[in-house]
């Protein structure tokens, strides 16, 4: 970028992009009550409907990433929203359970490209000082898309149907696709990384990272699946209320991003991890109780909210800046990591609450890994030029 101008419109682009794509992380979850009746599946098949969507969107974030590193994220991410529209353009024309899972695979696809193409145009195009606030921006305008659509879907779904809630999300990503391609700003493709690819899949630092991604982001979206379904059973109130309160899990990311990217400049990395990682065993523990208020459910969803948004800028930064001629597939690799909470959290959650009749044994489980996700925490080097060192 080489004014402020094209950085800024950079960012503001890369956003829109953030947001359209996440959408499809959660537009399913609200419907889930729908579905399971149009449909007749239970709560376990249910969650593997999330398993689905991250499994491909898993897969595709190292390739992904090594695309976007070697092509640019131009071509490749007006290419992945087309994809992502097409799938729920699919996901409107489903006559049964096994088309749902087929298209939610298949969008997969483009989501994961999408991400990982907009983590690494972010970083190429506002690097400097103000990376970790550029890369929270981004971060917070994904969790704006994922929590939008659990607010926003059980409302829609009154309007019109749950057909129309997906062409909904499909007209979301064209638009963002045609805003793409007309207003943002070219970002070179990186050079041709020196090194083995073995040195990067293997670096103990990324894992790290992935752990506390798994933590954050992963539990994030496995408690935004259920979180609606969860407050309707338990404190009996409407799915719209329970999507009002439970959208926030997400939203607050849009908040809780941005101000982890400026904490990072006043918190060590660890410090910031711990907190947060602390804040959202706290939140899963205040589920677990036999009888929980409305309050207390609120408090437990801020503080796993928050707890969820403030170590993304510090995790992205310090995964680009650890490889920053791979930064794409560094990036890819420790959001890979954190989509296996995805992958086994989202069914698990279902399972459990099949198995015991509520869903206090998840959050059990749940607020347990956040803890373990401390100690993980312990291990990640207090600045760069000591995590480079292998």
């Amino acid at each position: 970028m080489t004014t402020a101008t094209e950085r800024r419109a950079a960012i503001i682009c890369g956003c829109i992009v953030g947001f359209a794509y996440s959408a499809n992380y959660t537009n399913h979850a609200p419907l889930g009550p729908v579905l399971m009746r149009e449909f007749g599946f239970n709560q376990t098949l249910a969650g593997f409907l999330t398993t689905g969507i991250f499994t491909t969107h898993a897969a595709m974030q190292i390739p992904g990433g090594h695309l976007v590193d070697r092509l640019g994220a131009r071509r490749v991410l007006a290419c992945a929203l087309l994809w992502v529209a097409l799938g729920n353009v699919g996901l409107s024309m489903a006559g049964a359970y096994w088309q749902l899972l087929l298209c939610k695979i298949f969008t997969g696809i483009g989501t994961g490209v999408c991400f990982v193409g907009g983590a690494r145009y972010i970083h190429a195009a506002a690097g400097g000082p103000r990376l970790s606030v550029a890369q929270g921006l981004f971060g917070g305008s994904v969790q704006l898309g994922a929590g939008f659509v659990i607010l926003a879907v059980p409302r829609l779904y009154l309007l019109a149907g749950w057909r129309a809630t997906f062409l909904f999300s499909a007209a979301m990503a064209a638009a963002a696709g045609i805003t793409w391609l007309a207003a943002a700003p070219n970002v070179a493709p990186g050079a041709a990384a020196p090194g083995r690819w073995r040195d990067m899949l293997l670096a103990p630092q990324l894992w790290l990272l992935g752990v506390v991604q798994m933590a954050t982001f992963g539990l994030s979206l496995v408690i935004g699946s259920w979180i609606v379904v969860m407050l309707t059973r338990v404190l009996s109130i409407p799915a719209t209320r329970a999507g009002l309160i439970g959208s926030f899990v997400l939203l607050l990311g849009i908040v809780s991003r941005p101000l982890g990217g400026v904490l990072r400049h006043h918190l060590g990395i660890r410090s910031l991890f711990v907190m947060s990682l602390s804040m959202i065993a706290i939140g899963c523990f205040i589920f677990v109780a036999a009888s929980i208020s409305l309050g207390l459910a609120m408090l437990a969803v801020v503080l796993i909210g928050m707890g969820c948004g403030l170590p993304y800028a510090a995790m992205f930064s310090r995964a680009g800046a650890l490889f920053p001629n791979r930064a794409g597939a560094a990036m890819g690799l420790v959001n890979m990591l954190g989509i296996v909470m995805i992958l086994a959290g989202a069914p698990l959650v279902g399972h459990l609450a099949d198995l015991s009749g509520s869903f206090r044994t998840s959050f059990v489980v749940l607020g347990s890994f956040s803890l373990a996700a401390c100690a993980a925490a312990a291990l990640i080097h207090r600045n760069e030029a000591s995590a480079r060192q292998r």
